[in-house]
């Protein structure tokens, strides 16, 4: 399998995410680069069978469970998040500032991700607002209730298609 043509900021991310996995006595193997490399290169979030086709062009006989299989390892490891709202993925904001697999977690150990989706153009922004997850967090606490996991997707419109609405 060749590996498509990624930008130079793109490689430098998959080097990172794979000197990360070495280093944690993980593989991010041929296929987990590829797919990693194709959600990382979109600009928009990438559903499953989106991914899949792009795959299938450096490797034909990809299935639906080789993509699926490379998405559960990068999202286990953080360098991927889902989008439920949308059934796509996006790269992780804060694994690529930091070398690959830098889960940004709080004081309980909880992966953190707040997303600003437009309804319009479907455009991802993940947040950094750390008081959001706080929150939550401790409020889940309160409940006694032990989070795994603390994601807010916020539906609207970006600042561009709020502009052209306006006109």
């Amino acid at each position: 399998m060749v590996e498509t043509n990624f930008s130079e900021e793109i490689i430098k991310q998959l080097d990172d995410a794979d000197q990360w996995c070495s280093r944690h006595g993980q593989r991010l193997t041929k296929t987990r680069r590829q797919v990693l490399g194709l959600v990382l290169s979109e600009k928009q979030p990438s559903g499953a069978y989106d991914i899949l086709s792009r795959l299938r062009q450096w490797q034909p006989r990809a299935v639906p469970p080789t993509v699926y299989r490379a998405l559960d390892f990068l999202l286990e490891h953080g360098l991927v998040h889902r989008i439920e709202r949308l059934s796509a993925f996006v790269g992780c904001r804060h694994a690529l500032k930091c070398g690959g697999g830098c889960r940004e977690h709080g004081t309980w150990g909880v992966h953190r991700a707040q997303f600003l989706i437009c309804r319009q153009c479907q455009q991802v922004e993940e947040l950094e607002q750390d008081v959001v997850a706080t929150v939550l967090l401790s409020s889940a606490r309160a409940y006694g209730f032990q989070a795994e996991a603390a994601t807010v997707e916020i539906e609207g419109l970006c600042a561009r298609c709020h502009a052209q609405l306006a006109h």
